[in-house]
């Protein structure tokens, strides 16, 4: 699929919050990053693996290892799986019901660590995309967040639907949060579960049957409310909508309030760009 950013040939950046950034799986925005339309601003406590991310992607990106929470004092759980660790103990008694769970989530040490809320970081200003992967403790830093939260488009979070971390939010909280702060649930991608021991789901330990456990939860400013978005914000919605949710119908919605607003016609350049390339529905 083309690119919009192709109806928008001026230079400007997309700014990305990324909590959580470890280079495990390609990320969603790489693709802005590639073309030189995208900026990071990242967080990953590991501090090789944010030597790693700053050697990798190299400036204007910024990756700091910091501990991203409420601004107080925490206890980071270490388990035997980078990725799994979290500020939150792992819910072993829970974990060991599914396959390959507590495999990959056993607590191997604890250490005491020092938080930073996003609020009191002055390097971080307008941010369009958020994404965040922290283990159970998205809430708190979304609570801690107000000014990335008051310009951000799109939100990419991590979820959970069962308590995998002993007191973590649940799903039903962080969308109440984020409902409450000017965003729309859109779509969720990469529901994940495993199935219930001794049951192996088609022969895979990582398979399941029926329980979904995690996924990632992707919310959008709310799109009753486009006309309080200046015409930076919508240019930037409606490549995100295009380049990063491949969500063509709101790309067109937001470039049609662009539209309104300019006086031009790329929501209609767009409608007949997508007749000829047949996107998927």
């Amino acid at each position: 699929m083309w690119s919009l950013l192709e109806f928008f040939p001026e230079d400007f950046q997309i700014n990305i919050l990324d909590v959580g950034a470890a280079l495990i799986e390609r990320p969603p925005y790489q693709s802005l990053v590639d073309v030189g339309r995208g900026r990071i601003f990242g967080f990953e406590p590991n501090q090789q693996a944010c030597e790693q991310l700053n050697r990798e992607y190299g400036s204007p990106h910024r990756f700091f290892p910091f501990f991203i929470g409420d601004g107080g004092p925490a206890i980071f759980h270490e388990t035997n799986w980078g990725p799994t660790g979290s500020l939150y103990e792992p819910n072993s008694q829970l974990l060991e019901k599914f396959q390959n769970l507590a495999e990959v989530v056993t607590p191997v040490a604890t250490h005491a660590v020092n938080t930073t809320r996003l609020d009191d970081i002055a390097d971080i200003g307008d941010i369009d995309f958020i994404k965040i992967d922290v283990q159970g403790g998205e809430l708190v830093v979304f609570e801690n967040a107000s000014r990335s939260l008051s310009s951000a488009l799109l939100i990419q979070t991590e979820v959970e639907f069962v308590e995998l971390y002993k007191g973590q939010p649940m799903f039903a909280d962080v969308d109440t949060f984020l409902r409450a702060n000017g965003f729309q649930f859109h779509t969720m991608n990469g529901v994940s579960g495993r199935a219930f021991k001794p049951l192996i789901a088609n022969g895979d330990v990582n398979s399941a049957f029926r329980q979904s456990l995690w996924a990632d939860a992707l919310y959008v400013r709310d799109w009753m409310r486009l006309g309080d978005l200046s015409e930076t914000k919508l240019r930037n919605y409606a490549i995100l909508a295009h380049d990063v949710l491949r969500s063509y119908d709101l790309a067109h919605l937001v470039l049609s309030a662009l539209d309104s607003r300019t006086g031009g016609g790329r929501a209609a350049d767009y409608l007949q760009r997508l007749a000829g390339n047949n996107p998927p529905s």
